[in-house]
């Protein structure tokens, strides 16, 4: 009788299983971006308490882990007594909506600009990417505080800073795309049939060079709040009673010594926040972006 043959143990695998081509890493990253995007969206239900109501009584209260009696403020007191997790969560949800909306700004201005530019060549080719050449000359934060500086704060105008962030990058990307795209076969063939510049540019070009836009909104996105945090910080950005991440970290650099949470906490935000979506863009491009692979 011949001797069956040993098998080796089966090795123990988890039941969690990542969906195909996800990196653990990556997967961590959307999941920070997902918790961030609902605290986004539900701050104001999810906060126990008005992120402005003060209470001089509880000022400069530690957090639970350091509180030696559970206390109603789980995160703790600011130096005017106003609950620091209510205050992040309307904090993440001001810099997430202004960093979203400066960034979908300055692509769609971007992208625009790039189209024209492609289309029209000639001066209007020139002038564009002359302007282009200029803000990508210039550190945008000098420009940004020369411009807080001479016509004094305000939502609107801070709302148009961040949307200029950036813009320059679109253009040119989108620039060099069409003028690529438009050679094309498809291109030549809708051209070909008699379709209009803008069914050409809405309908069969700007649909094809998608995903490197999207991608660079992805990478753009958390440079926008770096942006918003920096201007915040130094007290030109966000002005109360309204409050951001950056506005909490300029408040609480003056306490690290006696109350380092008020500063650590909406410091760890951003860093998280930043870092999770310039992993998940990573990944994107390497994923959409054919010239990567």
């Amino acid at each position: 009788m011949a001797d069956t043959p040993i098998q080796a143990p089966r090795r123990f695998r988890p039941a969690l299983r990542l969906p195909a081509g996800i990196p653990a890493s990556v997967a961590v990253c959307m999941g920070i971006l997902l918790l961030v995007c609902t605290v986004a969206v539900f701050a104001r239900v999810l906060a126990p308490f008005a992120y402005e109501d003060t209470d001089l009584l509880y000022r400069l209260r530690p957090p639970f882990w350091m509180a030696r009696a559970i206390d109603s403020h789980p995160l703790g007191t600011d130096k005017i007594g106003r609950d620091v997790l209510s205050r992040l969560l309307v904090a993440t949800q001001v810099s997430i909506a202004l960093a979203l909306l400066g960034t979908l700004i300055g692509a769609v201005l971007g992208t625009a600009l790039g189209v024209l530019a492609a289309h029209r060549g000639g001066w209007v080719d020139e002038l564009v990417m002359t302007a282009v050449d200029w803000q990508a000359a210039m550190p945008f934060l000098i420009i940004a505080l020369a411009v807080l500086a001479f016509f004094g704060n305000d939502f609107l105008l801070f709302l148009a800073l961040m949307a200029l962030f950036g813009w320059e990058t679109y253009a040119r990307l989108v620039r060099g795309m069409v003028l690529s795209a438009r050679e094309q076969g498809y291109a030549l063939a809708v051209r070909s049939l008699g379709a209009r510049p803008g069914r050409l540019y809405l309908r069969h070009i700007l649909p094809n060079v998608m995903g490197p836009l999207i991608v660079q909104l992805t990478l753009n996105f958390p440079q926008t709040i770096l942006l918003e945090a920096s201007l915040s910080f130094l007290g030109l950005g966000i002005q109360p009673p309204l409050t951001s991440l950056g506005q909490m970290l300029g408040e609480g650099r003056d306490y690290l010594l006696t109350a380092w949470w008020l500063a650590v906490i909406p410091g760890a935000v951003i860093f998280l926040t930043t870092l999770s979506m310039s992993i998940v863009g990573d990944w994107l491009r390497s994923r959409l972006d054919p010239t990567q692979r």
